[in-house]
């Protein structure tokens, strides 16, 4: 069995950027106004970069402190 790296499929903009499609066409189904499909979809694209760059930095540093050891 193999494992899944959550850590990886996480940080993935194909992932968020797939995400906020899926939020602007169900805001778009309910009838949402356009300028709040858009502060969505930019609040999770927003959202994505943070958790991608607190993720990669985690690696990093965890590698940092693999090589000192």
């Amino acid at each position: 069995m193999t494992t899944i790296d959550w850590k990886r499929k996480l940080s993935s903009r194909k992932l968020w950027a797939a995400a906020a499609g899926i939020v602007t066409g169900l805001a778009m189904v309910f009838g949402l106004d356009e300028g709040t499909m858009s502060s969505v979809a930019g609040a999770v694209v927003s959202a994505a970069s943070v958790i991608a760059y607190i993720i990669t930095e985690g690696k990093v540093d965890a590698e940092g402190v693999k090589r000192n050891e």
